[in-house]
């Protein structure tokens, strides 16, 4: 069995992790809304048509925020299409996804949703194909209390209430030439810093996301964050990135180091934001808003040339494996180890189109193998990310040199004086021993050790077999004095509880 260390110190903190670290993303693609949680005529479905079990599968991943309505999707979106009575709301083609869009889901909608969720909503502006008067006129409707015609208007459709949103984001991957009204650094720059005035003009405690560079492999990375930074800095709270990775080759222990990428990534985008803040001589300093990032495989991306023009055509459903979710894990640990700056992050998507979570139209809801990493470190990733040292044995991939076999960052959390270490192995073949010392922080016991593994790395959880494969807590995790040994099965997805020893 190989064998790794790693030393966790209470004064060597990362940072704060964000409130909103593990929210997720709900666009109008495919069958994420429609068939996905709103299904009118399902026998789970509420009055408003709302699926109630999905619903409650959702609330099992304590989803902080949720990014609407995109995504492509918004680059044509006219959000007053899905306000006021539905018989008077229009059908409208999609160009982003080749799809009619019945807007039958809307803005008020998806408010009542999150309230039911207890989840609150990033609102995606249109700034690519709309003006600054309509983001200013929807604003209005969402948060001012009335006497204005916006305000009123929504009090007229049955919402007294403001919705009081209070985080926007300026489009979405204005950089990509798959886009609906691409633009260039200093088109998307002009725009984005007046769509953002704006949004501070109304409100200067609006939290604000600027599109950075929507993919490291684009020509314009990192030119484009810089000039539109040097516009738009003063005005913006956060820079938007988006990670997606898959294994289309099969070659999984590339597959599983492409998080050093990620890093890569995470690290550029950080030092664009910071280069810009040095060349304005500003005291701000900006943090990243990963609002997309997954595991995407792309196999199901010409489905909606096939049969177009559809309302809620199966796009984009992906059926992960198990060396998916674990992939997600070290996913999620590269966020944690990046907790100073990167503040929220969005896991793309929720429901159907590349989600951890399946439905069928008018039947079952079951959970793919992804949701449980995404669950685990909703429920315990809470508090202070501690700087890892990790002693590892390593391996050389096709792109990646020293790829170390264990991927682990600890969190405590200072309220409950809990510490939780995750932890991935990514040996396909071997055990890994794993040694923590606990260093300064007293005694600690285990008080669980969750293990998500499986025999078969390509192993899914399907409609037919929901829970094929689930974590267990029988793992193996004991403390001997400032000591934590663990075994960590091959490739497995560990989650090690640890609390204060009861005097």
């Amino acid at each position: 069995m190989d064998k790794a260390k790693m030393v966790i110190d209470r004064d060597f903190k990362i940072g704060r992790i964000g409130k909103n670290m593990y929210g997720s993303f709900v666009e109008n693609l495919g069958r994420c809304i429609y068939g996905g949680i709103y299904e009118p005529g399902h026998p789970n479905a509420d009055s408003r048509g709302f699926r109630r079990d999905v619903l409650e599968v959702i609330k099992e991943l304590k989803v902080p925020i949720i990014r609407y309505p995109g995504g492509n999707f918004v680059s044509t979106y006219r959000w007053e299409d899905g306000i006021g009575p539905l018989k008077d709301r229009p059908a409208r083609l999609d160009l982003a996804w080749k799809s009619i869009e019945p807007n039958t889901f809307g803005l008020n909608e998806c408010m009542d949703w999150a309230r039911a969720a207890d989840i609150d909503i990033m609102m995606t502006l249109n700034v690519s194909t709309r003006g600054i008067l309509d983001t200013q006129n929807m604003v209005e409707y969402c948060n001012f209390p009335g006497g204005t015609y916006w305000s009123d208007l929504r009090k007229s459709h049955g919402y007294k209430e403001p919705h009081n949103i209070k985080s926007w984001c300026l489009g979405n991957e204005p950089d990509g030439d798959w886009q609906v009204a691409q633009k260039t650094p200093m088109e998307y720059a002009r725009i984005a810093r007046e769509h953002a005035k704006v949004l501070k003009l109304m409100d200067p405690d609006y939290e604000v996301t600027v599109s950075g560079s929507s993919l490291r492999r684009l020509k314009t990375f990192p030119e484009w964050d810089s000039t539109v930074l040097e516009e738009a800095y003063n005005y913006v709270d956060n820079v938007s990135i988006h990670c997606y990775y898959g294994n289309k080759s099969g070659d999984t222990p590339n597959f599983l180091g492409k998080t050093f990428e990620m890093q890569d990534f995470i690290s550029s985008a950080i030092a664009a934001c910071d280069y810009v803040k040095i060349k304005l001589r500003s005291p701000k300093k900006l943090c990243l808003s990963i609002d997309e990032w997954n595991v995407w495989y792309h196999t199901h991306d010409d489905d909606r040339h096939k049969d177009p023009w559809k309302s809620a055509p199966h796009l984009l459903e992906e059926d992960y494996t198990f060396e998916d979710a674990v992939m997600v894990g070290c996913m999620l640990i590269t966020l944690l180890k990046n907790c100073d700056r990167v503040k929220q992050s969005c896991f793309s998507e929720l429901v159907n189109a590349i989600s951890p979570i399946m439905t069928e139209n008018g039947g079952s809801v079951w959970r793919q193998t992804t949701f449980y990493p995404l669950m685990h470190a909703s429920h315990y990733g809470h508090g202070y990310a501690l700087i890892p040292a990790v002693h590892s044995p390593k391996y050389d991939s096709t792109e990646f040199n020293d790829v170390p076999y264990l991927e682990s960052v600890a969190v405590w959390d200072d309220e409950t004086d809990e510490m939780v270490i995750f932890a991935v192995n990514r040996s396909l073949d071997e055990a890994l021993d794993l040694e923590c010392d606990l260093r300064g922080f007293g005694d600690y016991r285990v008080k669980e050790h969750i293990v998500y593994e499986s025999g078969d790395k390509l192993a899914r959880n399907t409609k037919d077999n929901p829970f094929f494969i689930v974590p267990h807590n029988r793992g193996n995790a004991s403390v001997d004095g400032d000591k934590v040994q663990a075994a960590l099965p091959a490739l497995s997805w560990n989650v090690i509880r640890l609390n204060k020893k009861e005097k």
